[in-house]
């Protein structure tokens, strides 16, 4: 088997068994590959090193002094515990008295060299009061969170000053589009590269479909230093103006996420070589079908060509996609041994799929006057496309349907939360790629079966004829066409789903309880229908943080029945922790909201009311429940 190759206007003949020297140029290319490679590889390894246990979006867990609390006398410190380990910022902790001013704290730091508590000391000489104490933290899987709560000291204050956790809006806009480029960027650079350099034999010689791979490479690193730059100002809080602090840059090259970045941008220096090396430099005299790649010298041993660049570009497409995986939700919650990898899959898989089927329609489908005939150019393109797809739709719904029990769990969470919501339209989106993908397969197919009757010997009848060729691709254009549409619009989706807190850490079912009026309380007069009646409670969303209560005293003939008063109090059944105070007021006859009632820390609960049902008597009722 013999190969040719143009190089400065004349043609060679190698023989591909006889093995050939690798000129300097190419071995100095090489080189620089196999160095940049091993440095990418460092940093994606280092992102394994991190051994520190993940388990979802941080929340928090249990706060000194508790949210609510009125003390005696000022705190020493505040103590934040989280449900996984954290990483702080320059203004994790901050100190709000009662007229919303900022006080001067200690730094956060961790407290007794644990990765999930953090501390801050606090002044000695606070006022009687209201305090908020706001925080802000970010999670293993890379992304921040934050919260406040408040503290008393003496008694509470008329009102307690109000925390902007987000000071500028603009930041995770910013931060969700870098990450939408980036999507698109790696979908381009690695669907796009296998397209051009595998599947479509014109590619390599195709300058439309180069610019479509090294648009790709563009937008994954402008995307990428998108993220890197403004991941700093969301998680410390700042504006859109603090991108290039040098302090703030430092903090997330610190990080995992610094990491993960880190090894994209180096990544994407490789697949570019690889890339650039595989389909040499485009001939100006090339004719539309060129017999093979041109490249400005001496091409590398044949075998080097045929197994190592290959080899390279399958490694860093897999480092490529763990720079995501290693640093994101993959990285929280349970089986993460098989997360990473399912999500890696899913990952590729959709890289291959849009970023070849981009590149199918801007170079095979796209009409081009100067081509000739169109549907001729759709061999050998076309199937082999067809058969990728095939495969990473296959990939796509395995995975997909695995990391959505993952990060969602029940049904309920999949249309009570943002996460699940999300989800649903990403999942109605992909239905409709779908429906559009099998029109386009089934024209392959009648393609395929109308060339082997062509094609076979002595047919007994001349086929059917075909419709309208020319109808037939103009349907193919559209169809492809909207399958790229739609996938843009799932990438835009995921590029949002990534930063939005798993259903499965944000989901907890309302509480729904019933419980029967005690019998031996005592209710005359007009609150008399209570005896035998029962009082029910809905808590919702029944996790720590901001709570809403609603509270029913029903008759025991159904109606409602209005009483004087109400006040509640929330009680830890199984912590030390005093009665933190809730306040009820009356939304209708016989129905009351607690509208602020707050959960410092997940685990076992009880709201308690003292119901008022005369001047002198009083009931007391426990609703028991549990904070997830």
């Amino acid at each position: 088997m013999r190969r040719r190759h143009v190089t400065r206007g004349t043609t060679a003949a190698v023989p591909a068994a006889v093995p050939c020297a690798m000129p300097p140029r190419a071995r100095l290319v090489a080189r620089l590959v196999a160095i940049v490679f091993l440095a990418a590889g460092g940093l994606v390894v280092g992102l394994f090193s991190e051994t520190a246990p993940a388990y979802a979006h941080a929340y928090l867990q249990e706060s000194s002094p508790v949210d609510g609390q009125v003390l005696a006398s000022p705190p020493a410190e505040v103590r934040l515990r989280f449900d996984e380990a954290v990483s702080l910022g320059g203004r994790s902790i901050q100190l709000l008295d009662p007229t919303g001013k900022e006080l001067a704290i200690g730094a956060g730091e961790y407290a007794d060299g644990k990765t999930d508590t953090a501390r801050a000391s606090l002044p000695r000489n606070l006022a009687e009061g209201t305090y908020v104490v706001s925080w802000r933290v970010t999670s293993v899987d890379s992304h921040v969170v934050s919260g406040a709560f408040s503290f008393s000291v003496g008694h509470p204050s008329a009102t307690a000053a109000p925390v902007e956790q987000d000071t500028d809006p603009v930041v995770p806009v910013v931060a969700a589009a870098g990450r939408a480029m980036a999507y698109l960027g790696v979908a381009l650079a690695l669907g796009g590269g296998m397209f051009v350099a595998a599947l479509w034999p014109a590619g390599r010689d195709d300058r439309r479909g180069r610019r479509v791979v090294w648009s790709g490479f563009a937008a994954l690193a402008a995307g990428t230093a998108v993220v890197l730059l403004v991941q700093g100002p969301y998680a410390d809080g700042r504006s859109l103006i603090t991108v290039f602090d040098p302090g703030l840059l430092g903090a997330t090259l610190s990080t995992r996420l610094g990491y993960a970045l880190l090894a994209r941008l180096v990544l994407v220096v490789v697949l570019g070589v690889v890339f650039l090396i595989a389909v040499g430099r485009p001939s100006p005299a090339a004719g539309p079908e060129p017999a093979g790649p041109i490249l400005a010298g001496p091409e590398p041993a044949g075998a080097a060509r045929r197994i190592v660049l290959p080899a390279v570009a399958a490694a860093g497409a897999v480092a490529m996609t763990l720079t995501w995986t290693l640093a994101d939700h993959a990285q929280s919650g349970t089986q993460i041994w098989l997360a990473v990898p399912a999500t890696s899959l899913h990952l590729l898989a959709m890289a291959l799929w849009l970023g070849g089927l981009v590149a199918l329609a801007v170079c095979v489908l796209a009409p081009a006057a100067k081509r000739g005939p169109a549907l001729l150019s759709l061999e050998p393109a076309l199937p082999r496309f067809s058969q990728l797809a095939l495969l990473c739709f296959a990939v796509i719904a395995g995975t997909g349907l695995y990391l959505s029990w993952r990060q969602v769990g029940t049904w309920g969470a999949l249309g009570g939360t943002d996460f699940g919501r999300l989800l649903l339209g990403k999942l109605a989106v992909v239905l409709g790629v779908l429906a559009l993908a099998s029109g386009a397969r089934r024209f392959v197919q009648r393609r395929d079966r109308a060339r082997r009757a062509a094609a076979a010997p002595a047919a007994p009848a001349a086929p059917a004829a075909p419709r309208d060729p020319g109808a037939a691709l103009r349907g193919l254009r559209r169809s492809v066409a909207g399958e790229v549409v739609l996938g843009l619009v799932v990438v835009s989706i995921t590029a949002v789903l990534v930063g939005t807190a798993p259903a499965r850490t944000s989901y907890a079912p309302p509480v729904d309880a019933t419980v029967p009026f005690p019998a031996a309380a005592t209710a005359s007069g007009p609150y008399g229908g209570l005896r035998g009646g029962s009082i029910q409670v809905k808590i919702e969303p029944a996790r720590p943080g901001g709570n809403t209560a609603d509270i029913y005293l029903i008759g025991r003939d159904g109606t409602l029945v209005p009483v004087p008063e109400i006040s509640g109090a929330l009680e830890s059944r199984d912590r030390a922790v005093p009665a933190l105070p809730v306040t009820v007021t009356a939304a209708e006859p016989g129905h009351y909201v607690a509208g602020s009632m707050s959960i410092p820390y997940p685990g076992e609960w009880a709201l308690r009311l003292d119901i008022r049902v005369s001047d002198f008597d009083e009931t007391r009722v426990r609703v028991p429940f549990t904070a997830h």
